[in-house]
C-alpha cells in the first residue's frame, strides 16, 4: 500500500489593501495559476480522495479553481489550524487524515508549505516555493507516521 501526499501553494494573491489577511483574494493571474495548477495535477494524475485546506480566501479559491480541472469529488477539511500553522502542526493535521485516503492534496501558505516539502526533498534540496508550487511525496507510511524521512519528495514543474 501507498500514501501520497500533495502540497500546493495557494496562487497569487492581492496585498489585501484595506481589508484582513485571511479575507485576501486571488489575482486575475492568480485565478490562472490555481487552473494551472489543477491541470497539472490531472496530468501527473495526482487525483486527492481528500483534501487539508487552510480557511484564509486565497486558499479556498485557488482549492476551487485546481478541483475545477480535476475528476473527482474529494473530500475537504477547511482546517483553521492550517492558516498559521507552522510545520509541526501541519504534520499533526496529516496525521489525523483516516489511513482510507490514499492521495491526500494539502492547499495552505509559505513558510509552511514550503517547510513541509522541504521535509521530503532528498537533502532538503527545496529552493523555493512560489505562488501555485506543487510537490508531491510518496510516502512510505500511512497517515499517522509521516514525518520528514519517511517519503521521497519532488517538484511539479510549471509547463
Amino acid at each position: 500500500m501507498s500514501w501520497r501526499l500533495v502540497i500546493l501553494r495557494h496562487a497569487r494573491a492581492d496585498h489585501g489593501l484595506g481589508g484582513t489577511d485571511h479575507d485576501r483574494t486571488l489575482t486575475d493571474g492568480g485565478r490562472a495559476q490555481a487552473r494551472d495548477a489543477g491541470a497539472r495535477l490531472a496530468r501527473a494524475g495526482l487525483v486527492p480522495d481528500h483534501v487539508i485546506c487552510s480557511t484564509a480566501t486565497r486558499t479556498r479559491e485557488t482549492l476551487d479553481l485546481a478541483l475545477g480541472e480535476l475528476p473527482g469529488d474529494p473530500t475537504v477539511d477547511f482546517a483553521k489550524d492550517a492558516y498559521n500553522a507552522d510545520l509541526d502542526t501541519a504534520l499533526g493535521l496529516i496525521q489525523a487524515v483516516d489511513p482510507d485516503v490514499r492521495t491526500l492534496l494539502f492547499v495552505g501558505h509559505n513558510p509552511t508549505m514550503a517547510d513541509l516539502a522541504s521535509a521530503f526533498m532528498p537533502d532538503d534540496a527545496l529552493v523555493s516555493f512560489a505562488p501555485a508550487s506543487i510537490a508531491a511525496v510518496d510516502l512510505e507510511v500511512e497517515w499517522l507516521y509521516a514525518a520528514p524521512g519517511t517519503g521521497t519528495g519532488r517538484l511539479l514543474a510549471p509547463e
